[in-house]
């Protein structure tokens, strides 16, 4: 109970949440109960997906029922972002995926404009748009260009897609017109690629926030680059374990790269497909990853240091997190 109450008081940031796949269930079984009325299989906790094509076709199966316009991306991420609230959750980044964009036949700058107006008081919300890496499509690429250079609300842009799929023509001068207009640049590397996966999203693209990077506990050079780059590796262990990346729990190098000394932040990833919450995030850190509060405070504290906010802001929620400190020191916290 302690350790809920702890983890229910820290101030926490969300820097890895897919918008598409954090639809509430709750949509669905509003729109048909017969059809959604129960939790179906793959939202079991003791369920794993197969594959990510078996995890990308069942939550793009879920997603089109729902998603249709602007307005329903709104009012997902209303919904989202409350849920979030009630977390202690005071910044987030989350992405929408450029392929709605065309599939939808939706302007993708009102789906951002929808997004970013759904952000209630106290929460930060930065709105990244996830582009796979085959996306560059006829319809698309002038949507794609438009974004980096004229959306004002687009905070930045994320790598996404099969890892095995290579780079494209396109990629690496998109991602570097991307920074040159002052875009937050992110790339998906090492989930079931590679560590030579996340050393290109580093030396190629530029990055310094990798999604996931799991693999990198399979090469010193690479562990090496992510330190001298000063990369930010934004994990989600649930979904790893969910996904197999992982085999077992004691696999997940999360608490290994904090001993290396690098910068992770944890978080959801898709909530819709694995049922997990932040809180349980954090709570699983402590009972499956064997780490300690002291962890959590750096995870968080990380997340608030990567995140995209005035030094005011930081100050403030460094402040609020040192104070928990203190009160963990003096034993408001202990069993």
């Amino acid at each position: 109970m302690k350790n809920i109450e702890l983890i229910r008081a820290l101030p926490k940031p969300e820097t890895h949440l897919h918008l598409e796949g954090a639809l509430p269930w709750h949509f669905l079984n509003q729109k048909d109960p017969h059809r959604f009325g129960k939790e179906p299989f793959f939202r079991n906790n003791s369920f794993r997906y197969d594959s990510f094509s078996h995890f990308e076709s069942i939550l793009i199966e879920h997603a089109l029922e729902i998603f249709k316009s602007a307005e329903d991306y709104y009012h997902v991420a209303s919904s989202i972002f409350k849920n979030l609230k009630s977390q202690n959750v005071r910044y987030v980044e989350t992405s929408f995926h450029a392929g709605m964009i065309e599939f939808l036949r939706i302007p993708g700058k009102e789906i951002l404009e929808a997004i970013s107006s759904a952000s209630p008081d106290e929460l930060e919300v930065r709105v990244f748009m996830g582009i796979s890496r085959n996306a560059y499509t006829e319809y698309l690429s002038s949507e794609l260009d438009q974004a980096i250079e004229n959306w004002e609300n687009l905070a930045g842009i994320d790598l996404h897609g099969p890892e095995e799929l290579p780079f494209e023509s396109w990629t690496i001068p998109f991602w570097e017109k991307a920074k040159k207009n002052d875009r937050i640049l992110k790339a998906h590397a090492g989930e079931f690629g590679p560590s030579s996966n996340i050393d290109q999203a580093i030396t190629e693209l530029g990055v310094r926030r990798v999604q996931h990077g799991v693999a990198a506990r399979d090469s010193e050079a690479t562990l090496n680059l992510i330190k001298e780059n000063n990369v930010c590796l934004d994990m989600c262990p649930i979904s790893n374990y969910k996904l197999k990346v992982i085999n077992t729990w004691s696999e997940h190098p999360l608490k290994f790269f904090i001993e290396e000394g690098i910068c992770c932040t944890l978080s959801t990833d898709d909530p819709f497909s694995f049922n997990n919450t932040l809180e349980e995030e954090y709570l699983n850190c402590l009972e499956k990853l064997n780490m300690e509060p002291t962890d959590l405070i750096k995870l968080a504290k990380n997340g608030f240091e990567v995140a995209d906010l005035n030094l005011d802001k930081k100050k403030d929620l460094f402040a609020e997190i040192n104070k928990l400190v203190q009160e963990i020191d003096e034993g408001r916290f202990s069993e």
